[in-house]
C-alpha cells in the first residue's frame, strides 16, 4: 500500500497557505465546511506550538455517492488538508483519499476516491 498521506513544501507563508487552499478548493467544487485552529486551540490549554490548520473540505455529490455505498465511510468524511509549519517552512498535507478503500474493501467506492483524490492532490499542488 501507498503511503497514506501526500504533503508538499511550499514557499508561502503559513496564513498564506491556509487562504490558498480554502479558495482553491471552492474552485474546484469542494466546500470549505470548517478550518481547525489546532495550535491556537492547544496554546489556549496551554501547550503551544508552531502553527497548525486542519481545513476541512467536502463535494457533496462525492459525498453523497460514498455514503450510498457504505454509511461506515461516514467516520472517515469530510476530507482533511492541514497547513503546518515545522522548523519554519510550511507544509500542506493530506490523506490520499484512495486509502479509503483499504480499510472499507468491499464498499465499491474506488472510482469515487480515484476521482476525489485527483482533485483533492491538484487542490494540494495548486495551493503552494
Amino acid at each position: 500500500m501507498k503511503n497514506l498521506q501526500y504533503t508538499v513544501a511550499t514557499p508561502k507563508p503559513f496564513d498564506s497557505a491556509v487562504s490558498a487552499v480554502q479558495q482553491k478548493a471552492a474552485e474546484k467544487g469542494f466546500r470549505v465546511l470548517h478550518t481547525h485552529d489546532f495550535a491556537g486551540t492547544l496554546a489556549e490549554k496551554g501547550f503551544p506550538r508552531e502553527p497548525l490548520k486542519v481545513v476541512e473540505i467536502c463535494n457533496a455529490r462525492y459525498a453523497s455517492e460514498v455514503l450510498t455505498k457504505d454509511i461506515s465511510i461516514a467516520l472517515m468524511l469530510p476530507c482533511p488538508i492541514s497547513i503546518y509549519t515545522r522548523d519554519g517552512k510550511t507544509f500542506i498535507s493530506t490523506t490520499y483519499p484512495s486509502a479509503l478503500t483499504k480499510f472499507y474493501p468491499d464498499s465499491g467506492i474506488d472510482d469515487i476516491a480515484a476521482a476525489v483524490e485527483k482533485t483533492v492532490i491538484e487542490i494540494v499542488d495548486d495551493s503552494r
